[in-house]
């Protein structure tokens, strides 16, 4: 799992490809927590999920834990542009209603 991020009009964008998965996670856990924690002036998080192969239950773990953390520091997040294997399993598990899809 590759994560970038930039953040441009104090909007971070944290743009995931590959496979979410249990061995990846950790990795893609540590790199989004600190793009956050550098960017906490950000006014929302916009996570992009286009080059996401693969998404098992893991990658609703990590939603989660991103949606947390970016509640405790009073910031949107939004998921953009789910792959259509990942946007039924995201839709399944009523993710949407926490964390909402944009774009």
């Amino acid at each position: 799992m590759k994560v970038k991020g930039y953040v441009r009009d104090r909007i971070l964008y944290l743009s995931l490809s590959g496979e979410m998965d249990e061995c990846s996670a950790a990795s893609a856990r540590a790199e989004c927590d600190r793009l956050i924690e550098e960017n906490l002036n950000a006014k929302k998080i916009i996570i992009n999920l286009s080059e996401v192969q693969f998404m098992d239950s893991t990658g609703i773990g990590f939603l989660i834990g991103r949606y947390k953390k970016a509640k405790r520091y009073a910031v949107q997040l939004f998921i953009e542009k789910p792959t259509l294997a990942a946007d039924k399993i995201l839709n399944l598990s009523g993710i949407y209603s926490l964390i909402p899809k944009c774009g």
